[in-house]
């Protein structure tokens, strides 16, 4: 997505010299190129119609089960959440690196006076920022409908639920720059990001339930398998901040409300927070290990 000769130019290079300067020149660039490309457009478009309709659906129904306006449309966003942001992130990420090797345009950033870091750090930076803006369309559209419709009801749960996104979005879209930097091939990455969404989004429910009936598993063991999906940590996480039970998900639920008691909305933030970090931080290393592009 880089727009090689606004790198080369006079104005980049300067900042190029200092870590974060060359930093911030790709992610501004990367960025800009982001939000002009096409699958940020129908990513945004396609989610901020879908946040619309969920909001409509839950105002044709307020007041009949125990939610209303923001409430209950953070409860209908959820699921959906958790099948379109991986989706998109995951995408997103994948092609960052592996389009750039298969361009032949990797050999030049690299030999422009930044690191191997700067690069990737630079790539990630850019488009985590035009993920988070397509995210706040969809759900700033959402928010002004139900405002207009219902007030400020249960806002605290709703922006809970755009922060515990964003979260997600970026883990998603670190596992995808590490699949990014590990393929060679764009279309190659791709088909991993896929298989990762689909692996991830069955392991969600089917797998665990799956794996409980199989292996007879404790709830213990249950509840560590859970988070460490990011999937299924993000889902708890928006449920313990809608002040909603855990019962919903059943002994495991009612087990980690148990166990953790207030502290679980931070254990499970944190658990999203080091899936951002790890696969980042692996694809960062092994990024500035290879010798060539």
């Amino acid at each position: 997505m880089t727009t090689i000769n606004a790198l080369a130019g006079e104005r980049a290079l300067p900042q190029a010299r200092s870590f974060s300067g060359g930093t911030l020149a790709f992610a501004r660039r990367e960025f800009r190129d982001a939000v002009a490309s096409r699958w940020f457009l129908l990513y945004t478009l396609a989610f901020t119609v879908l946040a619309v309709a969920v909001s409509f659906m839950s105002l044709s129904s307020v007041g009949t089960h125990g939610f209303a306006g923001f409430g209950r449309t953070t409860a209908g966003l959820l699921n959906l959440v958790m099948l379109i942001v991986p989706l998109m992130a995951l995408t997103a990420g994948a092609g960052c690196i592996a389009g750039e090797r298969e361009r032949g345009t990797l050999l030049y950033l690299l030999a422009q006076p930044v690191s191997r870091t700067q690069v990737l750090l630079g790539k990630y930076v850019g488009l985590a920022a035009a993920l988070v803006c397509s995210l706040c369309v969809g759900f700033g559209v959402s928010a002004c409908v139900l405002a207009w419709r219902t007030g400020s009801v249960g806002f605290g749960a709703y922006a809970m639920l755009v922060c515990f996104t964003a979260l997600l979005a970026m883990a998603m879209l670190s596992i995808g720059v590490l699949i990014s930097v590990l393929s060679r091939r764009s279309s190659v990455a791709t088909g991993v990001a896929l298989f990762v969404w689909l692996t991830l989004v069955f392991l969600s429910d089917l797998g665990l339930m799956a794996g409980t009936l199989i292996f007879q598993l404790r709830v213990q063991e249950v509840f560590g398998l859970a988070i460490l999906n990011p999937l299924q940590a993000f889902k708890m996480g928006v449920i313990v901040n809608m002040n909603a039970s855990l019962d919903v998900l059943g002994p495991v639920g009612a087990y980690a409300s148990q166990a953790f008691g207030d502290g679980l909305a931070f254990m499970l933030a944190a658990t999203m927070l080091v899936w951002a970090l790890v696969p980042l931080l692996a694809a960062v290393v092994l990024f500035a290990r290879r010798g060539s592009a």
